[in-house]
């Protein structure tokens, strides 16, 4: 598993986006649902019973979640369960470089530590797949 931790100091670009469901003709809700599942297949346990993080999975182009709101200073784990296909994250003008690619079963993660929604997106597949997520953060 690979473990990149970059502080996010910064609010960034507009908020609004949305995950898309460019992966075959199924809705954003089916595939979250199956990139849970995967997950659970993959690590033995929900994403949700992952202690110290908070974890949005990349599968089939989708953050899943693709919005999540959270308190200051939560790191949020990116977790690649597809099974071909790497991804990235990157906080445009954060003033961090984008991560490094998570092949699956990797994972990327980052510490959320100004309030503000912060969009961020995958490097390979926001253009060609809309693949951009939010983060919400909150005062402590």
């Amino acid at each position: 598993m690979m473990n990149l931790n970059f502080l996010f100091p910064v609010a960034l670009i507009a908020a609004g986006y949305a995950s898309s469901a460019m992966a075959g003709d199924k809705d954003p809700a089916a595939i979250c649902a199956e990139a849970e599942e995967r997950y659970t297949e993959l690590f033995g346990h929900p994403s949700a019973e992952e202690p110290g993080v908070t974890v949005v999975t990349m599968y089939k182009y989708n953050f899943c979640p693709a919005q999540i709101t959270v308190p200051v200073g939560t790191t949020v784990r990116w977790v690649n369960v597809d099974k071909r296909t790497s991804h990235s994250v990157l906080v445009k003008n954060s003033g961090q470089p984008e991560s490094d690619r998570a092949f699956p079963e990797e994972s990327i993660e980052f510490t959320f530590l100004v309030p503000g929604p912060q969009d961020y997106l995958c490097g390979p597949h926001w253009e060609t797949q809309n693949m951009i997520g939010m983060v919400t953060v909150t005062p402590e």
